[in-house]
């Protein structure tokens, strides 16, 4: 579980210029209005601290950035992380990703989704709430654009080949690509903190990418307009039910 966001708050100079409030965006959403450039939007569910995002904007200016976090907290931390890179191509969403790809975001609008380590939801009664369903995944592949690409990223095997599974019943993506896990070469050289520290303890990360098909098998569904539910608490890994500060991704 990622350790709690820094107890300071963060100051609002350093985060508004890289935020934006889910309920100020309007419904439909194309995301391109919301940047100067009008360069390819890749989206990340779930961006915890904001270590992948911040890399991704300095490492590649010529692509938009957009990372949605369920925690408003963690989302300031990524924003002002962000605002000190002076990463003018990245903002920031705190919100319910199902909302915002399900409900606001408009068809093709995407080059890419990243989706790395997803909270698994132990609990039977809980696995509903796993982002990676079959309908979340469906809007994925409504709101990339032509050959736009799911990237997910997991430390549990259960929940990596259940995502596998859902993938290919779902018509819209072809088949897993392998992603080669290479050595890091400093101490931050991972792709989140979840990653860095699931691989210095020595365990496993299961890692694919899927291409969107050109010719789907099953008509992408329509943008959803109906309200969806507060999730609620999450458990942890004990199973006992905890108060829910975190994100979908265990950042």
């Amino acid at each position: 579980m990622a350790r709690s966001p820094r107890k300071h708050p963060v100051a609002d100079a350093e985060v508004a210029a890289c935020l934006r409030p889910l309920d100020s965006l309007p419904c439909p959403l194309d995301p391109r209005s919301l940047f100067a450039a009008t360069s390819p939007i890749e989206l990340e569910v779930g961006c915890g601290k904001g270590l992948f995002l911040e890399k991704a904007a300095v490492s590649r200016p010529d692509t938009n950035w957009l990372g949605i976090e369920i925690s408003t907290p963690y989302a300031r931390l990524c924003a002002a992380r962000l605002s000190k890179r002076h990463a003018t191509n990245a903002l920031v969403i705190p919100g319910d990703a199902r909302r915002l790809v399900e409900e606001m975001l408009v068809d093709g609008c995407l080059a890419a989704v990243h989706v790395y380590f997803p909270d698994p939801w132990w609990k039977a009664r809980h696995r509903k709430r796993r982002v990676l369903a079959a309908d979340f995944l469906a809007h994925v592949a409504r709101t990339l654009g032509p050959a736009g690409i799911l990237h997910v990223w997991t430390d549990v095997e259960e929940y990596f080949r259940e995502t596998l599974a859902i993938v290919a019943g779902g018509g819209f993506f072809g088949e897993p690509q392998t992603v080669v896990e290479r050595p890091a070469e400093h101490d931050l050289d991972y792709r989140t903190h979840f990653e860095r520290r699931t691989r210095l303890a020595g365990e496993p990360v299961w890692r694919t990418f899927f291409v969107r098909r050109d010719d789907p098998v099953t008509a992408p569904p329509p943008r959803r307009s109906a309200a969806i539910p507060p999730r609620g608490d999450a458990p942890s890994r004990s199973g006992r039910a905890v108060p829910r500060p975190a994100s979908d991704s265990r950042q």
